[in-house]
């Protein structure tokens, strides 16, 4: 069978489709789980009518997602069109099984954390409970992870990106936080600036607020909408392109739209690389294939410790990334297994450069280096992190699609179960705004957050700061649910694997 212009055994045809299928169908239900918050306030103070709320925030969920935010980005010179969320989430899976990830091992840990967060992320919609999505796959990956390093012999520690784990995590922990405190300030600051009582007002009955207000939460809830769309599809995007670079390499190992310049640069780059790290290895001669399993090793635990060994490794796979691309300026006359094998040195050399760069204690300290180091990896990422635009549509239109159905069950929860009173215009303006500030800002530092976190925090947030009251019964059951997240779905993930592999490995024969 032939997919994406390379011919396939049946039984990777079928993994290749229902791994994309179920990709696919994690940013569905993320889009009725998640984008739900953002329609909560403006259909609560009646601004939109239900249906239209839906399909309005499902189409600025499809408009992020394929790439508004990160234009308007690039408009103003901060940053560009990127994919960081989505390589983010990529970086926190094992570094051997993303380096394989066409294997049997490769395909049982993407089906493991897909279904394993589809299973919560259903499970807490179906009883009304904002929870995140983002810490659900989080959690699954981590389970994965740690299965991995037991089922290979090592410690569970090694399994887990930790660096990349504690900085989404602490992303994750902190933004709510924001959210409660930054919805509340802000309604407090709009009683203090804007003195019209109607806007502090709940609905009467059916009425729809003034003209004005009508305007103001419509904006809140399209920006939640795109920004959301923009952050959450990322989640999507990444693995989708783990999926079709571990099965057809050919076709995506490597960005086949990178101009001449930049393929040009990478031997250059390389050879720079090479001569930095040479020293540092002390001489210690490796073969190709000897580097690669030591930076592969070296990554997989963790980061460290390093020796002169990785170093050594570090150089050697460099200065063969340097020999291969001299004198090329695109990818084309590379059969499948080159592109996938250049694809996996470029990998490699990339994530410890980035290690080497974040070291508290450097190992390169000359500047003119680091910021070799810097160019290098820059150019590195140019070629292997993008994501295609047909990926970015499909995940547009599942999101988008999501979002239009099955909101009602979390709507009502943050529409009438977290506050005492009914939600007025200005808690929900204030909600919206922060939710939209913080993931905007998360979207453009690369950083996954929780929509449903942000904003059910802002609420709560303006609840308190109204003194409305709060829900206890309903904030202790979303909290349980938060504090269940990550456990539950590191049990998931793990089991899954587990069982994952038998599958593929005895069932399919896929090794």
């Amino acid at each position: 069978m032939e997919l994406f212009g390379e011919a396939l055994g049946f039984g990777a045809a079928f993994f290749l489709l229902l791994a994309l299928a179920m990709a696919l169908c994690f940013e569905f239900v993320n889009g009725f789980h998640d984008t739900a918050n953002a329609v909560a306030t403006v259909i609560y103070t009646n601004t939109l009518k239900p249906v239209v709320a839906v399909v309005w925030s499902g189409i600025w969920n499809l408009l992020g997602a394929i790439g508004v935010v990160g234009a308007f980005y690039a408009l103003i010179g901060w940053g560009g069109i990127s994919s960081a969320v989505a390589y983010k989430i990529v970086a926190l899976l094992p570094q051997d099984l993303v380096i394989h990830s066409g294997s049997g091992a490769g395909f049982a840990m993407i089906f493991a954390l897909l279904v394993s967060a589809i299973v919560w992320n259903v499970g807490t919609w179906y009883l009304g409970l904002p929870a995140s999505s983002s810490h659900t796959l989080i959690g699954s990956i981590m389970g994965v992870g740690v299965a991995d390093a037991l089922m290979s012999g090592h410690s569970w520690t090694v399994g887990v990106n930790w660096d990349q784990a504690i900085t989404i995590g602490l992303a994750l922990l902190l933004s709510p936080v924001v959210g409660f405190v930054g919805a509340g300030a802000l309604l407090l600051l709009l009683k203090v600036t804007i003195r019209r009582q109607d806007l502090y007002q709940a609905p009467e009955g059916k009425n729809p607020p003034p003209f004005w207000i009508r305007c103001i939460l419509v904006t809140t809830c399209t920006l939640v909408s795109v920004f959301h769309g923009s952050n959450d599809a990322q989640k999507g995007m990444g693995l989708i392109m783990l999926i079709l670079v571990g099965v057809v390499p050919g076709a995506f190992a490597l960005n086949s739209a990178i101009d001449s310049k930049t393929v040009q640069s990478v031997s250059t780059d390389m050879a720079q690389v090479s001569t930095v790290f040479a020293p540092l290895g002390k001489g210690a001669a490796l073969s190709q294939a000897d580097a690669e399993t030591e930076l592969t090793s070296y990554l997989k635990q963790g980061g460290t410790p390093a020796s002169e060994k990785t170093w050594a490794a570090v150089s050697a796979v460099a200065q063969a990334v340097a020999s291969e691309t001299t004198g090329m300026t695109d990818f084309t006359k590379l059969t499948s297994d080159q592109r996938q094998a250049l694809r996996t040195d470029i990998y490699l050399v990339g994530e410890t450069i980035g290690k080497v760069l974040k070291a508290k204690i450097p190992v390169v300290t000359d500047k003119a280096q680091q910021g070799q180091l810097k160019t290098a990896k820059s150019d590195l990422e140019k070629i292997t992190k993008y994501i295609p635009l047909w990926v970015k549509v499909a995940v547009a239109f599942a999101l988008g699609f999501g979002t239009m159905v099955g909101w009602k069950r979390i709507v009502v929860t943050v529409g009438e179960k977290i506050g005492k009173s009914h939600l007025t215009y200005a808690q929900g303006a204030s909600a919206e705004l922060m939710a939209a500030a913080t993931i905007g800002l998360a979207d453009g530092l690369g950083l996954p957050v929780s929509t449903t976190h942000v904003l059910s925090s802002g609420i709560a947030g303006t609840m308190a700061a109204n003194r409305s009251g709060l829900q206890k019964e309903t904030l202790i059951s979303i909290l349980l649910a938060w504090v269940l997240t990550l456990p539950v779905c590191v049990f998931l993930g793990a089991t899954l694997f587990a069982a994952a592999l038998y599958v593929t490995f005895h069932v399919f024969g896929i090794h």
